[in-house]
């Protein structure tokens, strides 16, 4: 068994490209000169041998996993994966490197077996609409193209992670951290907006942060033109993330414009200072009626430091009517730039390795993702999402995983975020319940009550038995 995985790997590295016999045989060379256990004339094998060789550089951890397995097809094109990033909501990124130039970038892929004539003509839209932008706060499409029948685009590769997961792994960030980060995603946008072009998916998983604080706006799979009408294929769809959605991409989302990525970037905002979306817990359809009807908790309950001057652009920008609302993203940045040139340094967050095999490369063969889900205007009911549209935590920072709310089916009046609610000061005061706190609590009174109630009937059982045995 030992010769034939040996074999296997040995095989499998040359036949991929990645490893040259010469690289091999320094590698085993280096490995004999070095490991004193290793007895004379006996076999390095599979394990020892991929080690080494990812530590002299000559292949990746990910690369060695790959061909351990004895996958042998480790590119797309002229792209060599060195890395898996993660899943998104249409497909797998990976980490590459051109063949000639060298250069890092990202890989997203279009899943084989999602690759129907209207998945591909989507995907197809995507890359033409990010090739139309260049900017720093934006993350840029380098190329695309297919390999047999998997589609893929390339984009830069930005190190670090996205604003959510540092958020997650790190708690929120100072007033002036968030509104570096902010100001620089609304710069982006505002780029974006002077072209017609409207994200609809704006939220903390697709502002990605560097290590240097630099935020970049990713993912336009779900954009469109403004003046594209029923010619966008998502006309007359509510796309988007339910914690983030306008209410007018709720009531009316053939009439979005850009004050829609005005209000998901100031829930984006408040999420960055208080580390809790605006509406926590419940169902899509309950976030929907919230993000209608309802005003969030005052930052200041989670931030007791922030200044009403600051709590007035979250507000400002989260108003529920869009005419009323900041009317431009140059506007957002102009107004929180005082607080961004005194910003700290933001912790860096480098990603780290999942404790799940990564998938391999997809060929014609191989390819596997998740569907993004789209629900038509007419007929869409909130409560059927609900099992598929949880924003799951994300793995990676350069792609998606974005949820689609649907129709909201009930009337509501549109309300204003300007006085959102004081927290109550009680000392039996609890904060919003996040779904997975809620899980944890009812698990915890479920097994409170079955417990003395399990012993009890138990113990009445074991008496009853006694007596009629007696």
């Amino acid at each position: 068994m030992a010769t034939s995985t040996r074999s296997l790997f040995r095989t499998s590295a040359l036949l991929s490209g990645l490893v040259a016999q010469e690289q091999i045989d320094r590698a085993v060379a280096v490995i004999r000169a070095t490991s004193g256990g290793l007895a004379a004339g006996s076999e390095v094998d599979d394990e020892q041998l991929s080690a080494k060789l990812v530590e002299l550089d000559v292949i990746t951890s990910y690369q060695s996993e790959q061909l351990r397995a004895g996958r042998t097809k480790l590119n797309l094109g002229p792209y060599v994966i060195t890395q898996f990033i993660g899943q998104g909501g249409m497909g797998q990124v990976y980490k590459a490197v051109h063949k000639m130039m060298g250069r890092e970038c990202a890989v997203k892929v279009l899943p084989l077996n999602k690759a129907t004539p209207e998945t591909i003509a989507n995907f197809t839209r995507e890359i033409r609409t990010q090739a139309q932008l260049d900017h720093p706060h934006l993350v840029r499409a380098y190329d695309a193209g297919h390999d047999g029948k998997v589609h893929y685009l390339v984009t830069e590769y930005v190190p670090g992670t996205d604003l959510r997961r540092l958020i997650r792994s790190r708690g929120a960030l100072t007033i002036q951290q968030a509104a570096k980060v902010i100001m620089q995603a609304a710069i982006g946008l505002e780029y974006a907006h002077r072209r017609g072009l409207i994200h609809r998916d704006v939220k903390p998983g697709n502002i990605l942060v560097t290590p240097e604080g630099v935020a970049k706006v990713s993912d336009l799979g779900l954009a469109g033109f403004m003046h594209e009408g029923d010619e966008d294929p998502r006309a007359g769809k509510i796309v988007g993330t339910a914690d983030y959605l306008s209410p007018e991409q709720i009531l009316t989302p053939r009439e979005v414009t850009c004050a829609s990525d005005i209000y998901s970037l100031g829930c984006t905002l408040y999420y960055a200072v208080c580390a809790k979306v605006p509406f926590p817990g419940g169902t899509s359809k309950d976030k929907a009626r919230r993000h209608v009807e309802e005003t969030p908790w005052h930052p200041r309950r989670f931030k007791p430091d922030i200044s009403e001057e600051f709590v007035e652009i979250i507000a400002d920008m989260m108003e529920k009517d869009p005419a009323t609302r900041i009317q431009s993203a140059q506007e957002v940045a102009n107004r929180l730039e005082p607080w961004a040139v005194e910003a700290s340094p933001l912790p860096s967050e480098q990603m780290t390795k999942s404790r799940w095999m990564a998938p391999p490369p997809p060929t014609d063969r191989e390819a596997d993702g998740e569907r993004r889900l789209e629900v038509d205007l007419v007929g869409a009911d909130l409560e059927e999402m609900d099992s598929r549209s949880a924003e799951s935590p994300s793995q990676f920072s350069q792609a998606t995983d974005p949820l689609v709310a649907s129709r909201h089916d009930t009337k509501a009046s549109r309300g204003s975020n300007r006085n959102m609610p004081e927290p109550p000061l009680t000392l039996s005061e609890t904060e919003p319940e996040t779904d997975e706190w809620s899980r944890a609590m009812c698990v915890a009174i479920a097994l409170a009550i079955a417990i003395p109630v399990a012993m009890f009937f138990g113990a009445a059982l074991t008496f009853v038995l006694l007596r009629l045995f007696q």
